[in-house]
């Protein structure tokens, strides 16, 4: 018809409340047709047939029923937050620091871990009073126990609320037979051990006020794409948050993960990252307010799709798409023009 000028378009329209979809009707009409069918015709399709078709309607409607019941769920909020105590990591800047202030405003009494004297000032002069500071070294055991004892004075016997580990250390990337292991100790010690020793001794107190512990993960922690102790420390968070969520349940401690990718790349990579880091924020906020909190949440639409997609990729295709992405040694028998990322 294209050639007359005549244009043909198709509505597919998903269930709507109508007649057409009242199930009660659909099968009380079946019923009678049934009712009508020649001997012959039942035999060769059987009771069966009718009673499976309505097996399928059941189904259908038991996941309708759940999907609603989780979305009503998922808005269910923890009440009384005024006083609720919320340690920090990572507060300097970046997305410690914006939720630091952020829970600060909404009444949370905010304990806040920075690195450096001057971070601690800063974040102090733009927030209330009741936001407190200290100083937090993850790499050193001793900072790790005067924190707590920090935490543990702040609470005054009613428990921590919430645990957020956001902290990273420095991550030295190159091909691994650049690296030596110090360059390993200098992310793991942080990224991972410093946040699993300081979570550790931080659980008497969040088994007391039955709360709930937040890990922000970068969600390209999901591929191990870069050599040095980077994706170690990502992949370590992951499974040290899945045992810790199972074990802890049976205290009323809620374990969540926030994957997320905000920090911009070099390269044609840039282009995949959000700069709006309020999603970020929204889903920290959740984990820690809402009344029956996700397992994980993915910050982003690349890390929903494209670093999840990747990881969940056949290896033959995640390692042609890394191949192209990375350069290839002068002496490589097959070289791939890339470019640089930088993490």
């Amino acid at each position: 018809m294209k050639v007359f000028g005549l244009k043909i378009c198709c509505i597919q329209p998903s269930l709507f409340k109508t007649a057409l979809c009242n199930p009660a009707k659909i099968i009380k009409e079946k019923e009678a047709f049934w009712s009508k069918l020649l001997p012959d015709i039942k035999m060769q399709y059987g009771k069966e047939y009718f009673q499976k078709d309505l097996l399928h309607i059941a189904i259908l409607a038991s996941i309708l029923s759940l999907t609603i019941y989780w979305i009503i769920r998922d808005r269910h909020r923890v009440k009384n937050l005024n006083g609720k105590h919320v340690f920090i990591t990572g507060c300097d800047t970046g997305l410690g620091n914006s939720l630091a202030k952020w829970l600060d405003k909404k009444g949370f009494c905010v304990i806040a871990a920075c690195a450096t004297e001057k971070g601690s000032q800063e974040l102090r002069s733009c927030s209330s009073l009741s936001l407190k500071t200290v100083s937090l070294n993850l790499a050193d055991s001793n900072s790790i126990a005067r924190a707590v004892v920090f935490v543990t004075e702040q609470t005054a016997g009613k428990g921590l609320f919430g645990l957020v580990s956001n902290a990273e250390g420095t991550a030295p990337v190159g091909p691994t037979d650049w690296l030596r292991i110090e360059d390993f100790h200098s992310v793991l010690d942080v990224s991972l051990l410093g946040l699993i020793e300081i979570t550790l001794k931080l659980l008497p107190l969040l088994k007391k006020a039955e709360g709930r512990v937040v890990n922000l993960i970068n969600a390209k922690g999901l591929m191990a794409f870069v050599g040095g102790g980077y994706s170690l420390s990502k992949w370590g968070m992951e499974a040290f948050s899945d045992t810790l969520r199972i074990e802890m349940q049976h205290f009323g401690v809620k374990v969540s993960i926030v994957e997320h990718d905000i920090k911009a790349q070099r390269s044609s990579v840039e282009r995949l990252c959000d700069y709006d880091i309020s999603n970020v924020i929204k889903c920290m906020e959740h984990a820690l307010i809402a009344k029956h909190p996700r397992t994980r949440y993915r910050a982003g639409w690349d890390a929903k799709f494209f670093w999840l997609f990747l990881s969940y990729a056949p290896s033959c295709l995640s390692d042609m798409l890394l191949r192209i992405t990375f350069p290839a040694p002068a002496e490589s028998r097959r070289p791939v023009h890339g470019v640089l990322i930088n993490v």
